[in-house]
């Protein structure tokens, strides 16, 4: 499968957040920002991946490595669609609106 373009918008919380900490920002390394919020962290990047799923697996994957109790929600633009997860469970898709924009 090719790799496709994908813009995220997350918000990232956890047990432990100064433990995720490193692991989120090795992974979002020069592609976006990473925002400390109350409840954890609020990240907007974009990734290239073969898919809104892998892309959305492999972060929820490394971010559990460093601690067991994190959570994400995520949404995922490429080109006119937007797919939504919360952890690894999709939530939904849908097109963008004609003057609708995605939160990046």
């Amino acid at each position: 499968m090719a790799q496709r373009k994908f813009r995220l918008w997350a918000q990232v919380s956890s047990d432990n957040p100064s433990a995720i900490k490193p692991a989120l920002e090795q992974i979002i390394v020069k592609k976006g920002t990473i925002r400390q919020t109350d409840q954890g962290f609020e990240v907007e990047a974009q990734l290239e991946g073969e898919s809104a799923r892998a892309l959305n697996r492999m972060i929820l994957s490394e971010l559990r490595k460093a601690e067991k109790r994190t959570r994400i929600r995520a949404e995922w633009t490429s080109d006119d669609t937007i797919e939504r997860f919360f952890d690894y469970v999709p939530k939904g898709t849908r097109k963008l609106r004609e003057n609708e924009t995605s939160r990046l």
